[in-house]
């Protein structure tokens, strides 16, 4: 299974953080990415600035016939169009995509590193990822879902501020 993680935080010409994941679901869909499960939306303070506006997030199971240079390559394109600008690293974005884990595959190249490496720090990840996945396992460390949660920094794991 293919998992991807969408957020945004910054309003867009295609309105607000919701539209702008919509849409960006949307894009997805007109490039043959085929959404099996979408999780509920979940809205976090900004890390690692938390002075930027909280994002919005969900995360989807998807089929995807491709490769998974290919699906970057949508990605990208999609996060353009959507107007986000890469200015400051974990700056507010207008969309961000990010594959998780596509087929447990391993790979670390300069442009792509499978597994996503700072999902288990990622809270608005881990949560929604369980939702649609709960028996989902590291494809590295072989760990489950539930022991990556509990694993995390108390802080992020008790941060999220609500599911929407």
């Amino acid at each position: 299974m293919i998992y991807i993680a969408i957020g945004s935080n910054l309003k867009s010409k295609f309105g607000n953080r919701y539209f702008n994941i919509k849409k960006s679901i949307s894009l997805l869909q007109k490039q043959k990415v085929l959404f099996n499960e979408l999780s509920n939306f979940y809205e976090t303070p900004s890390y690692p600035n938390k002075n930027y506006p909280k994002f919005l997030n969900v995360v989807a199971r998807v089929n995807f016939k491709g490769n998974p240079y290919e699906l970057l390559d949508i990605i990208i394109k999609i996060e353009k169009f959507m107007g986000r600008i890469r200015s400051v690293k974990n700056g507010p974005r207008t969309c961000d995509i990010d594959i998780i884990d596509f087929n447990k595959k391993k790979i670390i190249t300069k442009n792509l590193i499978l597994p996503h490496p700072r999902l288990t720090r990622r809270n608005f990840v881990l949560f929604p990822l369980k939702e649609i996945e709960p028996n989902w396992t590291h494809p590295l460390n072989n760990r489950k879902i539930d022991f990556l949660i509990e694993k995390m920094n108390f802080i992020l794991r008790n941060e999220i501020t609500k599911k929407i």
